[in-house]
């Protein structure tokens, strides 16, 4: 990772162009042993670079595995600026292509230089869950957002998506391993505008919590109060993001 250094910093400048970034709560990220991060996801690439910058330790963390691949990567940050500037999409294709080209080809080059884990993200949940487990069991820190990248205005939660039970099965199952892995809470907000238009992004980073305030409820109960507790969580650290 010591060796990608550069890499990670370059490409989070760029997924930040514009972006000015206001952070809460930053002394509660774990320092050091396993570690899962989960947070709201509704700035695509702009929240894994936000992590990169402020996370105090490398980070691990699955992605769509069109990602890897130039033309599919692409097509995904196409569909991006039409969701987000509709009727000006084409316009601003056009005077971005240079620039376009770049991020594309840099990021597709290199992304799996660090740390990233490819995976099919309608087919290749229980795999992502299995290797996740393996980077915990080296003590390492896994991102774990939790949303499709963008705001879903249909969602109770516009900017939180619901949790899936994902980071709570990983936290029960190694803590049936003797391994007791903190789950660090984040809410992001201003991640959602757009590649290149100024603005602010508030992160508000919340205390780890445990599941072993539920084990003794068995696996399915322990798993789905632990990931609705998580979730609370997250929302309420948004709610202090935006009122503030």
């Amino acid at each position: 990772m010591k060796k990608f250094e550069p890499v990670i910093k370059r490409l989070s400048n760029i997924a930040l162009l514009g972006k000015k970034i206001v952070i809460k709560g930053r002394d509660n990220f774990i320092k050091s042993g396993p570690n899962i991060i989960v947070g709201n996801h509704i700035g695509t690439f702009k929240d894994i670079a936000i992590l990169f910058k402020i996370v105090p330790r490398p980070i691990f963390f699955t992605a769509n595995k069109m990602i890897f691949e130039k033309d599919e990567f692409n097509f995904l940050i196409k569909k991006h600026l039409r969701r987000h500037i509709k009727l000006f999409a084409p316009a601003i294709e056009l005077f971005l292509n240079p620039l376009k080209s770049y991020l594309v080809n840099y990021i597709s080059t290199n992304i799996g230089k660090i740390g990233t884990i490819p995976v099919d993200i309608y087919y290749g949940k229980k795999l992502a869950i299995q290797t996740c487990q393996d980077y915990l069991r080296k003590g390492r820190t896994i991102i774990a957002l939790q949303g499709r990248g963008r705001i879903i205005k249909s969602n109770p939660h516009p900017y939180v998506s619901p949790f899936r039970r994902g980071v709570a099965i990983m936290a029960y199952n190694l803590w049936q391993e003797g391994i007791k892995v903190p789950v660090t809470p984040v809410a992001m907000f201003g991640t959602h505008r757009s590649f290149l238009i100024p603005s602010k992004v508030k992160v508000n980073v919340g205390q780890a919590m445990y599941i072993s305030n539920f084990i003794q409820l068995g696996f399915s109960e322990a798993v789905n109060k632990f990931k609705a507790a998580l979730e609370r969580r997250v929302k309420v650290l948004m709610a202090e993001s935006l009122s503030s």
